[in-house]
């Protein structure tokens, strides 16, 4: 069993999500618990004011919403009673069996997984402490459950790569295919809480393998003086279509200030990560029968890297950025160093490229002799 938690400040986006997977046959709310009435009589609107009325006891507290997903082997084939007997010894053993939670079970991926909606703000205002709460607690009362339960284990890497650990998958937003808030939505949804990007140029990187992108406006617009943004759908060439919507009109509501914050938490965080984009990096360059940045791309995308190579308006190529889809970090030429810039991956190429002609030259005389 892999267990991922997410905190949060919006409630309404997260249950939204959920709610809206119940709407569309690829989910089934399966338990609210702790909730003054039976599930069956529990409307969108009551289970959201459930989790509403528990934040207003503690304003303070700005991240007061805890989104988990339990997710399981394909070869756990468990019944839908067992699921909430899981859900329920995993959030009791974590320390929130007392607060009101709310268990979906998701059909749309191909693992068995549940996701488990609740707060840390408990019934006398106070706060649980969500520091270390994977560590302490998430983890071992993981392990005990795979034992008590008979669960396929998440530890060693056959395991983990039997199965996708991602538990929003989400598509291509198309055009007219679905409303544009609803397709943005799914797509912010997965983006803005799962990878780590530093700026909103790292952040579009992204949103646009997802044709959508965050546009703050020109420089010299009065959306991007007072500090606005809109979400937009871009089509297969990379240009906008429909109508933008504005970020305040989201549940999460990604406005520029949002994610500022994010910016400013990602640069502390993404550090550790940096080391393991750049060593697969390497991997690449010391292949030799790779001769040109476009092997290189290829190469890259293989190992779970995609590359979005940025042009001047003259169409000259002019930098790299790089997606790592292993760690979901987002980095610049710049964050990396000199060594990863396309200026330098390319003066590589050219130089393999030149020593490959060099070292056949050689080898045609030595047979000509």
């Amino acid at each position: 069993m892999v267990t991922i938690i997410k905190m949060s400040h919006s409630i309404a986006s997260i249950l939204t999500y959920n709610e809206n997977k119940v709407k569309t046959g690829a989910g089934q709310c399966i338990k609210a618990a702790n909730f003054p009435l039976e599930l069956e009589k529990l409307t969108f609107a009551l289970k959201l004011n459930r989790f509403l009325n528990r934040a207003k006891l503690n304003e303070i507290t700005k991240r007061n919403t805890v989104h988990i997903s339990l997710n399981f082997h394909p070869l756990d084939n468990l019944s839908k009673e067992v699921l909430i007997e899981v859900a329920d010894t995993y959030m009791e053993k974590i320390g929130f069996s007392k607060q009101p939670y709310l268990i979906y079970q998701h059909h749309d991926a191909g693992h068995p997984h549940l996701h488990i909606i609740t707060t840390n703000i408990q019934r006398d205002g106070k706060r649980i402490d969500l520091h270390l709460l994977v560590v302490k607690k998430s983890e071992p009362a993981r392990k005990e459950i795979e034992k008590v339960f008979g669960l396929v284990r998440a530890e060693g890497r056959k395991n983990k790569e039997a199965f996708s650990l991602d538990p929003i998958p989400t598509s291509k937003v198309r055009y007219g295919k679905i409303a544009s808030m609803k397709a943005i939505s799914n797509v912010l949804n997965r983006v803005l809480n799962t990878y780590k990007y530093c700026n909103l140029q790292d952040l579009n990187a992204v949103l646009k393998q997802y044709n959508v992108m965050a546009d703050p406006g020109k420089e010299d617009s009065k959306m991007f003086t007072s500090k606005g943004l809109l979400y937009r759908i871009l089509d297969e060439k990379g240009n906008t279509v429909g109508v933008p919507i504005k970020a305040s009109n989201f549940y999460l509501q990604p406005t520029l200030k949002f994610l500022e914050e994010k910016f400013q938490n990602n640069t502390i965080i993404q550090s550790s990560d940096i080391t393991s984009l750049k060593s697969s990096i390497e991997k690449v360059f010391i292949k030799t029968n790779y001769l040109s940045l476009n092997d290189f791309t290829i190469q890259l995308e293989k190992a779970g890297i995609n590359t979005i190579l940025t042009k001047n308006r003259q169409g000259i190529l002019q930098s790299i950025t790089y997606i790592d889809h292993k760690t979901h970090n987002v980095f610049s030429e710049s964050a990396l160093g000199e060594r990863y810039s396309l200026r330098s991956i390319e003066e590589h190429y050219l130089l393999k490229t030149s020593n490959r002609t060099t070292i056949h030259k050689s080898e045609q005389k030595a047979k000509k002799i």
